[in-house]
């Protein structure tokens, strides 16, 4: 197996680290197509409740290995997107599963995108997030157009998209493109308390809100109003509901089993 994507579950999380620290992380074949291999087992094995996605070393993503894209064996950069990152964000948006990226410092070009492609993104209070495509003379891929804009809106997105400026997380933070930052000496404790605390959720539950949100980035309210029902029909079936209910009724902490 690839050591270019470490893996371990503990506690219900699945955690993934991309392990190419030499070069910040950035994506070369094997590691994305392992990041896809391992993504697969995680949405099929029902011990993982939460994934937990981080890098090695001093970064999370720096984005694609340019010594790969432009080497004369590479794939020609349409092939490389359509391989490598369209594949990883659908994956990372469809598996029912709560996904956390924990971004450790610099997240740039396809890197940021597969960060803000997870459900809830912490970082570090050093770390940053840049669309540095434009700076290259490319376009903004991996989702980012479709993402980023629903998260900070059109200007915000436009001009960091076209000027490849720096987003320190605090910054993240006050626009709304992730959710929290924290000290860089308490980072790793405190995202993986986030983590093991979702993983002990009604993990059926937070799955169907997962998908209920995707559907929102294209439905009418009427739409969505139609499909929360049929949602909530759905949720009201499982254990964890039924669980739920009998320990509020109990006055004691519910046991959720994911199911």
């Amino acid at each position: 197996m690839s050591n270019k994507i470490l893996s371990s579950i503990e506690n219900g999380v699945a955690f993934l680290t991309l392990n190419r620290p030499e070069k910040f992380n950035s994506f070369n074949r094997e590691m994305a197509l392992t990041l896809q291999e391992q993504l697969d087992a995680c949405a099929i094995n029902k011990e993982v409740r939460c994934i937990y996605l981080t890098g090695a070393g001093k970064g999370f993503c720096a984005g694609q290995d340019l010594g790969e894209a432009i080497s004369p064996d590479s794939m020609v950069i349409e092939e490389i997107v359509a391989q490598h990152y369209n594949p990883i964000i659908q994956k990372l948006r469809q598996i029912e599963k709560p996904i956390i990226a924990a971004v450790n410092g610099i997240a740039a070009g396809a890197g940021a995108n597969v960060a803000l492609a997870c459900d809830i993104v912490l970082a570090t209070e050093s770390a940053s997030f840049i669309q540095a495509f434009s700076k290259i003379g490319l376009i903004p891929d991996s989702g980012g157009t479709y993402i980023l804009p629903r998260l900070i809106g059109y200007q915000r997105t436009a001009a960091l998209m076209m000027t490849g400026d720096k987003v320190s997380a605090k910054e993240a933070v006050a626009m709304g493109m992730i959710y929290q930052f924290f000290p860089d000496d308490s980072f790793e404790a405190s995202a993986k308390k986030l983590a093991y605390q979702l993983a002990q959720m009604p993990t059926k539950g937070i799955g169907l809100t997962k998908r209920l949100l995707n559907e929102s980035m294209h439905n009418t309210l009427e739409a969505q109003l139609e499909r929360e029902k049929q949602i909530q029909a759905e949720a009201g079936v499982t254990y964890d509901f039924k669980e739920g209910v009998q320990a509020f009724l109990e006055k004691r902490k519910p046991n959720f089993k994911g199911e």
